[in-house]
This record gives structure tokens, sequence and C-alpha cells, in this order.
């Protein structure tokens, strides 16, 4: 047996364990921060990551093969009755990577969902929300598109902010290839893909674009000019820091960025109304939690129908966990129901 698949055995046989022996092994007792108490399976994750350097003493290349290796090992099985094919298409400064999932038992009437990665602009690839895209079709019962954008910081911003709107618009002329009716497109991302989304949300207002179906926010990162209260609560958390942040936004912007550009921050914007309606997500344990809350709060301000549900014991990034952390898998399955329910117009207010 090689030893990646050794060590992914023997990870998720660790992680089978009963919970106490679980923080036993994580140096003991609960992991209790700003009211919320921390999966203990995120918990010995957590504990056993000190063993390394933190991302920000890596390098991007670094950076990209230790987080590619660590999601791998945590991810769950691909969902079954979901079929893929990955192709180009002609991008803003060359050919774009996307990967199309289609569900055996897709609605027709079912917009097709434009999805973006996390990594901070820096990291990750198609692997990295690869199961979660596959949740997301067959729950939500679409055709689901994900992009694999340009990086920084061989490509600061905006390219990878450009690589998705192309993709985004390349969908939307072409839905009825994915089974959907024509034109019809919703947009999403997690992390810093859910900043591209909700920056393509107000793009598309401002350009007089239709707007999406709907925008589908997972712990987003949605201000990068100011800090709140969770930056400081939740520093030290796993697997995104604060550290690490600054990391990723050091690689992504420019020297001429203007870190309060509603590009880079789009909570920064004036004007709210008129937005695709979002279910927005955060995760307790994570420095962008405050940002999530508080863009929510924003847009059902602006009267833009809104979900907002926070998982308070997972962390940032719990969308690759989904083969390790069981709460993890039982929440990528709500968010694709809340998908679906916004589909249908079933949008619950509530904050």
């Amino acid at each position: 047996m090689a030893e990646p698949a050794y060590q992914t055995l023997l990870l998720k046989t660790l992680m089978s364990l009963p919970t106490p022996l679980l923080r036993g092994l994580s140096g003991g007792g609960v992991v209790y921060q700003g009211d919320r108490t921390l999966d203990p399976r995120l918990q010995f994750l957590a504990n056993a990551a000190k063993r390394n350097p933190p991302m920000s003493a890596l390098t991007p290349e670094m950076a990209r093969a230790g987080a590619a290796a660590g999601f791998s090992a945590v991810a769950g099985r691909p969902e079954p009755g979901v079929r893929w094919e990955t192709f180009p298409i002609d991008g803003p400064r060359g050919p774009i990577p996307l990967r199309a999932y289609r569900p055996a038992e897709q609605d027709p009437d079912a917009p097709v969902m434009v999805f973006a990665h996390m990594g901070g602009g820096v990291i990750g690839d198609l692997e990295t929300c690869h199961v979660f895209c596959t949740i997301l079709a067959k729950i939500a019962r679409c055709a689901v598109i994900s992009v694999d954008y340009r990086l920084a910081p061989e490509h600061r911003f905006p390219a990878g902010l450009e690589d998705v709107l192309a993709a985004y618009r390349w969908t939307r002329d072409n839905t009825l290839r994915f089974g959907a009716p024509p034109q019809k497109v919703a947009i999403g991302g997690d992390s810093m893909g859910a900043n591209f989304a909700a920056v393509i949300a107000q793009e598309l207002k401002r350009l007089g674009e239709p707007e999406p179906v709907l925008q589908l926010l997972i712990y987003p990162c949605v201000d990068v000019a100011s800090e709140t209260q969770s930056m400081s609560t939740y520093a030290d958390a796993y697997p995104l820091s604060r550290a690490t942040m600054e990391w990723f936004i050091g690689h992504y912007l420019g020297p001429d960025a203007d870190p309060s550009d509603p590009r880079l921050s789009p909570i920064g914007s004036s004007d709210l109304s008129g937005l695709a309606p979002a279910v927005i997500v955060t995760a307790g344990f994570d420095p962008l939690v405050d940002q999530g809350e508080a863009y929510a709060k924003r847009l059902r301000d602006a009267k833009t129908p809104v979900a907002y549900r926070c998982y308070d014991n997972l962390a940032h990034a719990f969308v690759a966990f989904t083969g390790v952390v069981p709460l993890a898998d039982v929440a990528c399955r709500e968010v694709a129901g809340l998908v679906r329910e916004g589909f249908e117009g079933r949008i619950k207010c509530a904050l």
C-alpha cells in the first residue's frame, strides 16, 4: 500500500474513535471560544496540524502541494449518481479549465450553478471542492460548473475574478448544453470563491446584466479592508488563522490594489438592493464568521431575500472535510438543501 493511502487510512481510523479518546489524543479538554465548542474531530486535526509549519511560512508552491495532499486525506467519496467531465473554455488570458457535474435525477427547470473553490486566491483547484460539488449537484438536482481560475501571486487580483466571471457568462450562454433552461444560472463559492460570487452578483447589476437566480456564499471573505471581532477571537483557528488570511491577501493583492474596492470587499458597496437572493453559510470557528453574518444582514436590510446559517461547531473549509468529520458532511447536505429551496423560491429570511 502506498504511503499516502496508508496515511489516509490511518487518519480515518483515528477519526472514528470515540469522542473522549479523540479529545484525549488532542491534549484533553474541550476547545471553547466565543461561546462555541469545536467539533472533537476538528480539534484532533487542529492539534495534529501544530506539528507542521504554518502556511504563512511556506511558498505558494509548497502551500498548494500541502493543501492538495491534506484535502485529499480528509475528503469523502463523490456522491453516487453524479457524473462529471472536465474541459477548457476560452478565457480573457487563455484557457480556463471547467468541470461540469450532472446528477442522474436532474431537474430540467433548475439553473446551472457556477461554483468557485476556496483557497484565498492562492491555492486550490478542481479537486478542492470536488466532493462538495457532487453533493450539491445531487441534492439541489442541478448541473454544477466548477471553475479552475488563475491563482496569485502569479496572477494577482483581479485575474481569478475575471476568470470566474468569464466562466459565468460562458455558462449563461450554454445552459442548454447542461440540461438547464436558457440563461438560467446561479453563482456560488466558498471562502475566496464566495468573494468572487458576491462580487459578480454586484458587477452584473452595475453593468445592467441579468442577476443570477441565486448566490451561494459559504464562509465568504467579503471584507479585506477592516477587521471584525472574530478575526481576533479565532485568530489561531484551524485551518484558517489570522496569519494565514494575511498571507493569502498579501499574495492576492497587487501593490496598487485598494482593499476597500468593492471588487475586493463587496460588503463596502453602498447599495446592495436588487441583488440575487442569497444563501449565506458560515462556520463558528472561523476568523471570517462575522463577515458572513454582517453581509447577510446588509442584504436583508436592502430587501434582498437571504437565508443565513452558522455551523457553530465547524471551522473554515468544512466542505472539504466530509470524509472524516460527520458534522461537516451533514452541513454540506443541508447547504445543498438550502440551495434547492432557493431555486424553488422558498428562501426563509431568518437571522
